[in-house]
């Protein structure tokens, strides 16, 4: 089985909210929240300011902590074909500065600020999901209820 730990940013600003899109590997491209793995030895408070600026060119600060996911991905459907545990740390971010662009030299072919209205119409990841119902519910422990793994949700 392999391990990751990885934090997420939830910018949410005048209903919109920042996605990333990956560069397509095999097919489409999809839609996810900013973030990724947390290096070794680093906290995922300053993981996802840093992943925030790699990613989307914009400088943020963290709000608050809006919960934890963990979920195990069956071999079956896992990309790598090995069970998969995937522990995400979310966060409430505000943008402070930037503008959304590339990631030079990386993952994200784009950035940008999504109209909630136009989030269900889009290819994009259960990340995205997962991280607007916890802005929306604020759970009182932070937990995330299991959800369905199955690769994207499309709508």
């Amino acid at each position: 089985m392999s391990f990751r730990l990885a934090a997420y940013a939830v910018c949410i600003e005048d209903g919109r909210v920042l996605l990333a899109r990956h560069v397509p590997t095999e097919g489409e491209s999809n839609w996810t929240l900013p973030g990724g793995r947390v290096e070794h030895g680093e906290d995922p408070f300053d993981a996802v300011i840093r992943e925030v600026a790699e990613e989307t060119g914009c400088a943020a600060v963290v709000d608050r902590l809006l919960g934890v996911d963990s979920r195990v991905i069956p071999a079956a459907v896992a990309r790598a074909g090995v069970e998969h545990q995937n522990v995400g740390v979310f966060y409430r971010v505000r943008i402070t500065g930037g503008r959304p662009r590339p990631e030079p030299n990386g993952d994200v072919a784009e950035s940008a600020w999504t109209p909630f209205a136009h989030v269900a119409g889009l290819r994009r990841s259960s990340l995205v999901d997962i991280g607007l119902a916890l802005a929306q519910t604020l759970p009182a422990t932070g937990h995330v209820a299991p959800v369905p793994v199955g690769g994207l949700i499309q709508h």
